[in-house]
């Protein structure tokens, strides 16, 4: 359990250094007296089998994770796996996506293995691929934009690489802001930007899980050819309902999900 902790730690302190607005959300909350548990936290990558989805999933396997769920996303062209612990009972649960490059262009499919080629052979066999963030260099905005034309996670991908995509907020550890209509409405009075795709609310009690997302805080970042604008990373925040059991549903619904990719996706401020 030590170890489970210290990673998502590690994940937790480049995340907020990285993503000022989501500190911003986190401190909003401590504000209001609430004390914060994460629901899950999620990665993306290619499906190439150096770095699939087995690959970035390995240091949680060996502290003490097991894998629950999959995922197809199909209209986006991703799968995804989720994972649980074992025994940490309030652990938060590990989402991790992949693109299937082989459904896009050459194009693209030419750039993600130029990315790959750059990625240590250590990094590839070892446990800390997850935080590496960007290691095949500095991006070109140009490619950037291609990549978007055919794919945002692409894009996004490409840009900042192997980290912590987002954290999730459990509103079911809130004490006063205890349902996504109340936190949506808090967020909106201290001026965020939220996730509107398929609707504020994604998903319902009927199917045991609702979700909402801030838009991805817009960073400056470098490129080959100069400094532009670009959305990071976003704070999402999960209602469960019981089962017929009375346990939490602790799956994840692939058509609330698929609006929650969007929360990154270009856009103005």
């Amino acid at each position: 359990m030590i170890q489970a902790r210290d990673i998502f730690q590690k994940m937790w302190n480049s995340y907020i250094l990285q993503n000022p607005e989501a500190k911003r959300v986190y401190d909003s909350f401590v504000a209001a007296g609430e004390v914060i548990q994460n629901d899950h936290v999620a990665f993306r990558t290619f499906n190439h089998p150096g770095i699939n989805v087995d690959v970035l999933a390995r240091p949680f396997l060996l502290a003490g994770y097991e894998q629950k769920g999959y995922y197809i996303f199909e209209d986006k062209h991703l799968t995804a796996k989720h994972y649980e612990h074992t025994s940490w009972k309030e652990a938060p649960r590990v989402f991790i996506s992949q693109l299937m490059t082989v459904h896009f262009s050459p194009e693209l499919q030419d750039i993600a293995l130029k990315c790959i080629s750059n990625i240590p052979e250590k990094l590839m066999f070892g446990n800390d691929l997850i935080f590496a963030g960007n290691i095949w260099g500095e991006p070109s905005y140009g490619i950037y934009e291609k990549l978007r034309n055919e794919s945002e996670y692409a894009a996004w991908l490409y840009v900042y690489g192997f980290c912590a995509n987002h954290f999730t907020v459990s509103v079911n550890h809130l004490a006063k802001l205890n349902t996504l209509e109340k936190v949506n409405q808090f967020l909106k009075e201290k001026g965020f930007h939220l996730n509107e795709s398929g609707g504020l609310i994604k998903g319902t009690p009927q199917e045991l899980l609702e979700q909402s997302s801030t838009l991805a805080g817009i960073l400056p970042v470098k490129f080959a050819e100069g400094t532009f604008e670009i959305p990071s990373c976003y704070y999402e925040f999960a209602r469960r309902y019981p089962d017929s059991d009375g346990n939490l549903y602790s799956g994840f619904i692939a058509k609330s999900a698929d609006k929650i990719f969007e929360s990154t996706d270009f856009y103005k401020k």
